[in-house]
């Protein structure tokens, strides 16, 4: 095998002026700081970078150390950590404060020095703290730009709760920013094998030609999860599996298996490829839903030996909640490519095991010259693309198995994506914030998208969250593959 040196990212990135708001938080600590220290480790991160984090609680700058040293002890090498600690100043800041923004911009001038470097601002907060949190931005002019220096602003998931409200926040973060200043980011997309999914398909004369209508019976889409809710009742509950999971992550892999080649690899190119499927996605009928979403909620059950709580039993959940947090849709899309194939979106919380992956499933053979031995059905080839935690490409075949008997016999040509190759990996959040830094927006949402997402879901939702409740929420045990309902759909 051979490796293209072009791979290994070897050019650090221009200093940075990184401002993390919501710095004591669950995402700050789990994934922003364990990226910027790979950053570091593989000296993707210029020495003139300095991070600005910021938070409401009321800490000194050597508390807050201290509180990262504790956070981060085993995730990140010491080393690393020794790296990137001198660069973080604490700054406390009540964004509701009228002069937060007057404090902010005299906070990143006493870190620029003489000359004013590259800003990224990044929303590491509640869904409801984006708009408040851009207009003090904006405000306070630290939207604009100077010469040679520019600003960029990160959100994340979710980009609203509806087509109104993904709207809204749009209009909020356009008053100050700029389309290419905004990177929504969705971490999914950082993850190698993701991306390997258009490498596959546009770098391969094997699989580009038999990637439609003619040769797939369907494509399946699986985002399965072992934890429940944990201590995101507050956001779970009032969000559910469609807008925590389908409104981004599923659509973004969606739109990587179906969406045609563009002309170049380029961001905007990427972009509007991805936009296309979205607006092929054919309307669920309203009238016949449950043949087409199949929703669930776990109960008690086992996980790993262990009993678990059931949804409802969970703690800040409503005991009369019917937030779903299963749900297995099929979709269709509505071109010449995938016209009559299925895609079943599937995604849950408490399930059997944790694994996200895409399931490329192959029309049968039209004849089968063995139907005498082996019956008129052939086992379909299928290759499955492993997301996380298995990293892999696998090709399902038939071949004769030994002996003297014509026997068919199932096996695997597999690629194990994350050992096969000896060049240095980013961690998966490294990726996207090395991104957010040098400006490639390749990855990311764009308005257009966001807002077709939404519009294909926002009258399923509709329907769900009205009072009558007209779609039946199932079942399942905790520990379990899911509704059975669901399994039967497949």
């Amino acid at each position: 095998m051979t490796e293209s040196p072009s791979c290994s990212i070897t050019a650090q990135s221009d200093p940075v002026n990184l401002v993390i708001f919501g710095a004591t938080g669950d995402l700050a600590m789990r994934k922003i700081y364990p990226a910027l220290a790979s950053l570091c480790q593989n000296n993707l991160l210029s020495h003139d970078t300095r991070i600005l984090a910021v938070g409401r609680k009321d800490l000194t700058g050597e508390q807050y150390h201290n509180l990262i040293g504790e956070k981060l002890a085993g995730v990140v090498p010491p080393s690393c950590l020794a790296d990137l600690a001198p660069r973080i100043r604490y700054l406390r800041l009540d964004p509701d404060e009228a002069d937060a923004g007057y404090t902010l911009s005299t906070a990143l001038v006493e870190l620029d020095g003489e000359t004013q470097k590259n800003r990224l601002f990044y929303l590491a907060v509640p869904p409801a703290a984006y708009i408040p949190l851009a207009t003090t931005l904006g405000e306070a002019g630290l939207g604009r730009e100077k010469e040679g220096a520019n600003v960029r602003i990160v959100v994340e998931k979710p980009f609203g709760r509806d087509l109104p409200t993904a709207r809204e926040l749009d209009t909020v973060l356009h008053r100050y920013f700029e389309e290419r200043q905004i990177f929504r980011i969705d971490h999914y997309m950082a993850k190698e094998t993701v991306q390997n999914v258009l490498l596959l398909r546009f770098a391969n004369a094997l699989f580009e030609p038999v990637w439609n209508r003619r040769y797939i019976d369907h494509i399946r889409i699986t985002a399965a999860e072992t934890l429940g809710i944990g201590h995101r009742a507050g956001f779970y509950d009032q969000a559910g599996v469609l807008r925590d999971m389908f409104q981004n992550h599923m659509m973004m892999l969606l739109s990587l298996c179906a969406m045609e080649p563009p002309s170049l690899f380029e961001a905007e190119l990427v972009r509007d490829e991805r936009s296309k499927v979205f607006r092929a996605l054919k309307p669920l009928d309203l009238t016949r839903l449950d043949e087409q979403l199949i929703l669930g909620q776990y109960g008690p059950g086992v996980v790993d030996g262990q009993p678990v709580p059931g949804y409802l039993q969970e703690p800040g959940v409503h005991p009369d909640s019917t937030t779903p947090t299963f749900a297995w849709m099929k979709v269709y899309l509505d071109n010449w490519r995938w016209h009559g194939v299925p895609f079943h979106l599937c995604s849950g919380k408490r399930l059997a095991a944790k694994h996200t992956e895409i399931t490329v499933q192959f029309k049968n053979v039209p004849v089968s010259m063995f139907r005498k031995t082996h019956g008129e059905i052939i086992p379909p080839n299928r290759l499955v693309i492993g997301i996380h935690p298995h990293e892999v490409v696998r090709l399902e075949v038939q071949t004769k198995g030994q002996g003297t008997r014509l026997c068919l016999q199932e096996q695997s040509m597999e690629f194990n994506y994350g050992a096969a190759s000896t060049l240095g990996r980013l961690d998966d959040y490294a990726k996207v914030l090395l991104d957010c830094i040098t400006g490639d927006q390749t990855l990311f949402w764009r308005q257009d998208a966001v807002e077709l997402c939404w519009g294909f879901l926002t009258p399923i939702l509709d329907r769900c969250d009205c009072p009558e409740r007209s779609l039946t929420l199932h079942t399942y045990p905790a520990g379990g593959h899911g509704p059975r309902t669901a399994q039967r759909a497949e």
